[in-house]
């Protein structure tokens, strides 16, 4: 009962788990920390898993897998896209409802945000966002997905200050995967074209 309900409060997209991840296109290092992460012993630490890459890389796929590894284990995990957890933390904000809402998100093991840095924020969104960051810190674990290396986040919090505080934050404890591969997509596209001698 406990696993349904926490997989249905997780919002984790079903496909994506370990069953139908390609693990061979993994870096080494990225595989080589796999079991670690599957055993949820950084939960216990509040460790942030921080994953970098490309489009495509399967960054999110990752994350996910070890998400739904870490609810068969009895986790709570929660998947949210980074704009759709700045707009829900700006709604609590306006409505003076924010420490109620970060309550709630702090009942979650780990917080998996899927693209970081993907849609630019304002100043009241990045500062919701860094207001959750800091609220985690040392409390619970994140998983962050982003396209963008830290040496770019000045993008996302406008303000140098702030990003080297949320990254000091993030980074503190950590493990940093960088899946620094071509995109499964494009590969997946390229394989589905006709070869171009046959026609």
């Amino acid at each position: 009962m406990r696993f349904g309900s926490n997989l249905r409060a997780s919002k984790l997209p079903p496909s994506k788990t370990f069953e139908n991840f390609d693990k061979k296109r993994l870096p080494a290092k990225v595989a080589n920390h796999l079991n670690v992460l599957v055993n949820g012993s950084f939960l216990n630490r509040s460790e942030n898993i921080l994953a970098f890459g490309n489009p495509g890389s399967g960054k999110t796929h990752l994350l996910c897998a070890i998400g739904h590894a870490l609810i068969e284990r009895g986790e709570k995990i929660l998947f949210i896209p980074c704009g759709q957890l700045v707009q829900d933390l700006l709604i609590a904000k306006r409505g003076l409802e924010i420490t109620k809402k970060l309550k709630k998100l702090s009942k979650f093991d780990a917080v998996i945000i899927d693209d970081i840095g993907y849609v630019q924020q304002s100043r009241e969104e990045m500062e919701v966002l860094f207001t959750f960051l800091a609220d985690r810190y040392e409390q619970g674990s994140l998983m962050i997905t982003s396209n963008l290396p830290f040496s770019r986040w000045e993008q996302i919090f406008k303000d140098p200050m702030t990003t080297a505080a949320a990254i000091d934050r993030l980074v503190h404890h950590s493990v940093i995967l960088e899946l620094n591969i071509d995109s499964y997509r494009m590969e997946q596209a390229k394989r589905r074209e006709p070869n171009r001698k046959d026609l």
